[in-house]
């Protein structure tokens, strides 16, 4: 039965092909609902790509609640996108947030104020959005987000000192995929340095709409105390959730089910602000 949900769910989608700021092709499904109540964009993180599970489980559970969801693979990673994820930035995957946003712009089911939610670096993307464009954002679900690049330092050094060592040393890291087998994944030392010049917390106080923020327990990579740092310098309207013996990236079928528990109370309260 739930496989059959998941074949008419994708049926629904339509996907699109549009050109960034730089004419590279990004991948990017619609989800249109008849009775729109709101719009939302749900962002992968690093290495990503739109079918990872938690980005399907969030698009999910706006879509039992009447948005219209849009997911898009950025340039730069191991979707259907252009790029190589050798050039992977946060600089680059936020312009491409930007650029599917103001691609979205030009479409019939266009609705200001919209959600933001992502992973990882899809979720500092949103909260950089938004502080940016705050008047356009109704509210914001940014998931095991990364903060502000000195953390992810810390973070790295704190997970394999040697490693990040060595990265700093060659200028280039490599790490195993977990999710596609035998693929190897390199990134150069610019991309830490791209990283570093970005601090959600600068702004933070402009994040007056909703927040809903989600970590793992055991997230090693967006450690919790790190998510609390961020949820203690929000100014209202926030809420944390800790997902018990969860890592960075949540793919055991209970978590997620329990993320989309979260999900749905979460937009319920959205609903009534709509």
């Amino acid at each position: 039965m739930e496989k059959n949900i998941n074949n008419l769910y994708k049926l629904q989608m339509k996907k699109v092909f549009i050109k960034n700021r730089k004419n590279l092709k990004i991948a990017v499904l619609v989800d249109k609902t008849k009775n729109q109540k709101g719009l939302v964009f749900v962002m992968h993180g690093l290495s990503g790509c739109k079918e990872h599970e938690p980005i399907v489980t969030i698009a999910k559970s706006f879509k039992d609640k009447n948005f219209t969801v849009i997911r898009f693979d950025t340039t730069n990673t191991y979707g259907e996108s252009d790029g190589n994820y050798e050039n992977a930035t946060l600089t680059n995957y936020y312009k491409d947030l930007e650029d599917v946003i103001n691609w979205a712009k030009t479409q019939k089911f266009y609705k200001e104020p919209f959600v933001l939610s992502g992973h990882s670096f899809g979720g500092i993307c949103t909260l950089l959005y938004a502080e940016k464009y705050p008047k356009k954002v109704l509210a914001i679900a940014p998931i095991s987000t990364v903060i502000y690049g000195k953390l992810s330092v810390k973070a790295n050094k704190e997970r394999d000192a040697k490693r990040f060592a060595n990265w700093k040393k060659t200028g280039w890291l490599e790490t195993k995929s977990e999710s596609k087998p035998g693929l190897i994944k390199r990134l150069p030392w610019s991309h830490m340095q791209d990283r570093l010049k970005y601090d959600v917390l600068k702004k933070v106080h402009k994040l007056t709409m909703p927040v809903l923020l989600i970590v793992g327990e055991n997230d090693i990579s967006t450690p919790k105390e790190q998510i609390q740092m961020l949820f203690d310098k929000l100014p209202e309207k926030r809420e944390l959730h800790i997902i018990k013996n969860a890592p960075h990236t949540f793919r055991d079928k209970k978590h997620l089910q329990e993320i989309k528990k979260l999900f749905l109370h979460w937009i319920n309260s959205l609903n009534k602000t709509i």
